[in-house]
């Protein structure tokens, strides 16, 4: 079996490879730091299995999942990410996710999704999938519910603090499509100014504050 570990931390990456190596036999990892990196490396090595977090310095794990997806449509994803909220699960899942496991699992049952969706099965961490089967909001995920992947798109990289200009860039898309979107999101949030969309995504767990936007210094 083959992995694709993408997360832009170093120790992450190699400590989750040590571990899946020592859970799982014969186990081969292939690593990348970015969103265009993860890109380059899938369709170098073909992995069995996409380990992706949502969180990387460029692109986000849903555009990387997305843009896969519409290339090679049998991936099989398996989100691993520290964003757990519910509108989130559901986006990963929509966009092709075969699972999701939050980076507070048991090692056991990240190993275990792992072997789950390379065997080509759906995989939601237990916890995660008690939640959904209940329908578990908090009041922040209540919020998020109705948005589309693309607006989680452009709140992810808005709230790490990317400009206009380079969301649409990454994205491929006009200044003024990224605009329209924020401007919609503000309503649908129920937020009145950029402040308050950033503040509504770091309580939502989306970003952590001072965290730097792709080609900027930490």
């Amino acid at each position: 079996m083959k992995v694709l570990i993408v997360d832009d931390h170093l120790v992450v990456r190699q400590g989750i490879a040590n571990l899946l190596r020592n859970l799982l036999r014969g186990l081969a990892v292939v690593e990348a730091d970015s969103g265009q990196a993860a890109l380059s490396r899938y369709a170098e090595t073909m992995p069995d299995v996409l380990l992706l977090d949502m969180g990387l310095p460029d692109i986000s794990g849903l555009e990387v999942a997305r843009r896969i997806r519409g290339r090679w449509r049998g991936a099989r994803i398996l989100f691993f990410t520290m964003h757990d909220e519910l509108p989130m699960v559901r986006q990963a899942l929509d966009i092709g996710g075969l699972g999701f496991v939050s980076k507070s699992c048991a090692p056991e049952e990240l190993a275990e999704a792992v072997r789950r969706v390379a065997a080509g099965q759906p995989y939601i961490e237990h916890r995660i999938a008690t939640r959904l089967a209940m329908n578990q909001e908090r009041p922040v995920d209540q919020r998020l519910r109705d948005m589309t992947q693309r607006e989680m798109e452009i709140l992810l990289m808005y709230a790490r603090g990317e400009a206009i200009p380079g969301i649409a860039q990454r994205l491929c898309i006009s200044n003024k499509t990224v605009s329209n979107h924020l401007a919609l999101l503000k309503s649908k949030l129920q937020v009145s100014s950029a402040i308050e969309l950033v503040h509504l995504a770091v309580d939502a767990g989306l970003v952590r504050y001072g965290q730097q936007p792709a080609g900027q210094p930490g």
